[in-house]
């Protein structure tokens, strides 16, 4: 993908902010702040609280990437989140999302395809 033009760039960004927000509610969540007394792995189960922790850090290496502009941030990020969508609607029940979690889930590797498919083209039409 062509990440240097400054249109895609700011495109990056912008996906690699909402990845970081994404990254860092889910961080929230395995510290236990919104939990209260009870333990994120007592809430969680130890295979939830597993899932959780690995795509949370796979979700925040690839804002990193993403934010630098490197090509295996983007495909971090898309394995990541397909990955745990198709946990998710396969029915895994260790992994948890409410509607608003899987909607920006959808929205990061739509964002990511359609970046994809734009670099594409324009390799076509500059060939």
């Amino acid at each position: 993908m062509d990440f240097q033009s400054e249109l895609a760039g700011r495109y990056l960004r912008i996906i690699a902010i909402i990845a970081l927000l994404l990254g860092l509610a889910d961080a929230t969540r395995l510290l236990g702040v919104s939990s209260g007394p009870e333990s994120p792995i007592a809430l969680l189960g130890p295979a939830g609280f597993t899932y959780l922790a690995v795509f949370c850090i796979a979700r925040l290496f690839a804002a990193v990437g993403l934010w630098i502009r490197a090509s295996w941030g983007a495909v971090l990020l898309v394995g990541a989140t397909v990955i745990e969508l198709g946990l998710y609607l396969g029915g895994v029940r260790d992994v948890q999302m409410g509607a608003f979690g899987f909607a920006l889930r959808l929205l990061l590797v739509g964002s990511i395809a359609v970046l994809f498919f734009l670099s594409l083209r324009l390799r076509r039409a500059h060939d």
